[in-house]
């Protein structure tokens, strides 16, 4: 049987999760497959990467190409076109735009998200802060809308932005953040990488005093496992998750993507 070949594109890639993650599932599962990491400076390499292994099947992307490689792709799903970001790709040897290979783009951080997040939630939960207005914002809020849940973002600074139901709206400074939001928003999701290791004597600057046992704190961080922004409202009686289950999920739905999509 042919060994499937799958990896990682980005730079720089250091310690990779999904290699670790998919070797040992191939162990695992007794799968015929490889995970290699492809450290690529320039995105255009992606081509190179594909053209130069045939065996190639998918692949997973990571910082700072899931934008820069969506010109390169020959079909976008529509949560990737939406959120305007790309975190996976199915490679499917027939003729595409580049050669022949057809390479469509996909987002599974939507998936991983709202999967971790669903069993949390309480019919109180219906608005959210997000904080940090960076590319893991825009699959979060999408994640947000398919769960029925309006959002408005918090930033450093004030900005416009666009809804998905194409409602314009400004964000929120930090400053602004007082007890009668973090009551009207009971759910804070963290986007920003303020607290992750190694600066984790930090946090989003929010009123923790005011939060209670209504609010529940969700970390896209997960090094560390609690980060000062979960601490804070933990020991005010908020419910508190960080991101190292929406990993896992992302990355068990990128297999789905590349096997059964």
């Amino acid at each position: 049987m042919t060994q499937q070949l799958y990896g990682l594109i980005g730079h720089p890639l250091g310690h990779s999760f999904s290699k670790k993650f998919f070797t040992e599932k191939f162990e695992r599962e007794g799968i015929p497959a490889q995970y290699i990491n492809f450290d690529i400076p320039d995105p255009h390499q992606l081509l190179d990467v594909v053209r130069d292994h045939p065996t190639l099947s998918g692949l997973n992307c990571t910082i700072p190409h899931k934008q820069a490689i969506i010109p390169m792709l020959d079909e976008l799903s529509q949560e990737a076109q939406r959120i305007g970001a790309v975190n996976v790709i199915k490679i499917t040897r027939r003729e595409g735009k580049n050669g022949n290979f057809h390479l469509k783009g996909y987002n599974s951080d939507i998936i991983g998200f709202t999967q971790s997040l669903k069993p949390l939630l309480k019919p109180i939960h219906r608005r959210a802060l997000v904080l940090g207005t960076g590319g893991a914002s825009k699959a979060i809020c999408l994640g947000l809308e398919t769960l029925g849940i309006d959002w408005q973002y918090v930033s450093r600074t004030k900005a416009t932005y666009t809804k998905g139901n194409g409602e314009e709206a400004t964000s929120l400074t930090y400053e602004e953040v007082n007890e009668e939001l973090l009551r009207l928003h009971p759910l804070v999701v963290n986007c920003s990488p303020v607290g992750m290791h190694p600066f984790v004597d930090q946090a989003p600057l929010l009123p923790y005093e005011a939060m209670n046992a209504s609010n529940l704190l969700f970390d896209l961080v997960y090094n560390p496992l609690e980060t000062l922004f979960l601490k804070r409202g933990a020991a005010q009686g908020a419910t508190t998750k960080n991101g190292l289950e929406m990993l896992y999920l992302q990355a068990l739905a990128s297999w789905d993507f590349w096997n059964n999509a």
